[in-house]
């Protein structure tokens, strides 16, 4: 797995008495910002003057070194040091800008809203980011959960510089922290301010660092869709405390895009951003092409690992777009996320940009792979799309680029979204049904070398539904009838539609995967399309059946690895997939 990355930390007043509050000039994961941050200094003589006084805290940098990792120990002799650290970066930027701006000059404490809780590079880091009135000198502030006292954090928290960058679509600043060098089975409490004043506290818990572990996977929240952003919002966070009730010890949460109806309007992101869980769960975001047409999803949610090449982006448009395409670790899962908007263009002469992605995942696969169990790949545009989008244009140019590729990389599962409606693949390799013999709804499914799992969530907020559509070889000759069930296409063991909230669990074992669908609603509200009448049925078998509990489970596979895996890639044999009818099999087909 990928290397512990050293905590940043910063200390509001050292040991010798100097204050410093300072947002890191850099990406705690290394990465430079292009973003241009605020920098506030106080020190006991004003400034840091000297070339000599610069080398110094230069050096100091260089030898920091801390971490989380023993839950309970004091931190107080790395304060100074650290501050000292982050200090050195921050001045070097600070000249370049030509000054640095005084405490006199500060405002008042910003107010902090918006907060969300992300993934970050491993199991032991996590990112948070919040939406600021003002540039402030902002802080994450951790400590262990048992070392807070009546609400009072203990003299020896963390507290991690931030970076605060302006909004610049709504007005105000969003900022970042990472936090770094977590240990395992600690339940962490956090709170953002240190400029005045202080958030409400959350808290998180990491897990066992490895082994088995359980993600969610959520499609398409699309605040604002049903042109109700109350409605979609109480649909959105009752899908998120069902899921989190059902599942107390699920890792992360997984998003299939389209988090918004429209990219910048704010109200539409405070919305999604309103479910608890959102700031004790690290969500995993992916863009949507309703997220993709301004910089509002950058700003609300950091990524890790990011490359934002212009062949990541849209017409590749990086100034008023989102974008870029991104990768991590978990446990021996490696995840990667991909901008699935890029598809007209790469931005390089003679690159497809769909050849750009896959040339991503490669690389990200050759350099990673091998030390993974599983590898999921996460995007927004369906290729195996059960609905209203199974004939797009990029849906079409997908299927013909895309699964040979996956095959022969040893993907695992692709999780998807943007079509409002629930499929399951059958184990497609190179594009084509690996075993014919394969079962619509099959409960178990044996893995062979280059099979891989496509699935298709369906509204976690109950703002649109997409009925589900019926094979058309007119539109798509190569994308016709299941022979085994012909109201399905071919690639889909399960298409569902019941105009109902629903969720996916993901279930990662050492030698097989589980994936279920399950309702997070019924027909009654919160359901917004169904009460505002953007849909006039409700329940399975097009309405005619009442709808199921909460709870339910829709889809149910057990997905049996290939032990054939080696170096990223999984050996390219011609071994069958074979399969299982499981006693019973609960779903529900088209």
């Amino acid at each position: 797995m990928a290397g512990k990355h050293p905590i940043s930390t910063a200390s509001p007043i050292d040991e010798d008495g100097v204050a410093r509050l300072l947002p890191s000039v850099l990406d705690l994961t290394g990465q430079h910002s292009d973003d241009v941050h605020r920098l506030v200094m106080v020190a006991r003589d004003g400034v840091v003057g000297s070339m000599a006084a610069l080398i110094h805290i230069e050096k100091e940098f260089s030898e920091m070194k801390t971490n989380l990792r023993t839950p309970n120990a004091s931190f107080a002799p790395l304060r100074r040091r650290a501050a000292i650290g982050v200090a050195a970066a921050a001045v070097c930027t600070a000249m370049a800008l030509g000054g640095i701006v005084s405490a006199a000059q500060a405002e008042d404490p910003a107010a902090i809203d918006d907060i969300i809780l992300l993934v970050g590079a491993d199991e032991s880091q996590r990112v948070v980011n919040w939406y600021a009135s003002a540039a402030t000198a902002q802080v994450v502030q951790v400590a262990p959960t048992d070392t807070i006292i009546d609400g009072e954090f203990p003299a020896d928290a963390i507290s991690i510089p931030a970076i605060v960058s302006p909004n610049t679509v709504n007005g105000g600043y969003n900022g970042h922290a990472v936090i770094s060098g977590l240990a395992e089975n600690i339940q962490y409490s956090y709170r953002v301010g240190g400029d005045g004043d202080w958030s409400e506290s959350y808290a998180f818990k990491t897990r066992k660092f490895e082994g088995n572990f359980d993600f969610l996977f959520f499609g398409d929240p699309q605040i604002g869709s049903s042109d109700n952003i109350p409605l979609d919002q109480a649909g959105w966070e009752d899908t998120v405390e069902v899921s989190l009730a059902a599942n107390p010890e699920a890792e992360l949460l997984v998003s299939g895009g389209d988090q918004v109806d429209t990219a910048n309007v704010e109200a539409e992101w405070k919305g999604f951003l309103a479910p608890e869980g959102l700031r004790a769960v690290p969500w995993v975001a992916t863009i949507g092409n309703h997220d993709v047409g301004g910089k509002a999803y950058e700003q609300h949610l950091w990524t890790p690992n990011t490359d934002r090449s212009p062949q990541y982006y849209r017409s590749s448009n990086l100034t008023t777009q989102s974008g870029g395409n991104y990768w991590f670790e978990y446990k021996d899962t490696l995840f990667i996320d991909i901008n699935s908007n890029a598809y007209s263009t790469s931005g390089a002469p003679g690159v497809d940009a769909d050849e750009a992605h896959i040339d991503y995942i490669t690389d990200v696969i050759e350099e990673h792979g091998a030390e993974a169990k599983h590898t999921v790949l996460v995007y927004h545009h369906s290729i195996y799309s059960p609905a209203d989008h199974a004939n797009d244009r990029d849906a079409k140019e997908r299927r013909r680029d895309f699964p040979t590729a996956f095959s022969e990389l040893g993907v695992d599962l692709v999780l998807q979204g943007h079509d409002h409606a629930y499929s399951r693949s059958y184990q497609i390799k190179n594009g084509a049904k690996a075993n014919p013999d394969e079962q619509p709804g099959a409960s178990s499914v044996f893995q062979g070398p280059g099979g891989v799992t496509y699935v298709t969530a369906n509204s976690a907020s109950g703002s649109k539904y997409y009925d589900l559509t019926d094979p058309d070889v007119a539109a798509d000759p190569n994308y016709g009838p299941d022979p085994l069930n012909p109201d399905n296409h071919w690639a889909n063991s399960v298409e569902n539609q019941e105009h109902v909230r629903s969720y996916v669990k993901v279930s990662v074992r050492d030698e097989h995967l589980t994936v279920e669908n399950i309702r997070s609603g019924t027909c009654e509200a919160p359901n917004a399309a169904v009460e505002v009448g953007r849909v006039d049925w409700c329940g399975p078998d097009n309405g005619a059946a009442e709808a199921l509990p909460v709870g339910s489970i829709v889809d149910q596979v057990v997905i049996h690895k290939s032990e054939a895996k080696a170096g990223g890639h999984r050996k390219d044999a011609a071994a069958p997939v074979t399969t299982e009818q499981g006693t019973t099999t609960i779903t529900t087909l088209n």
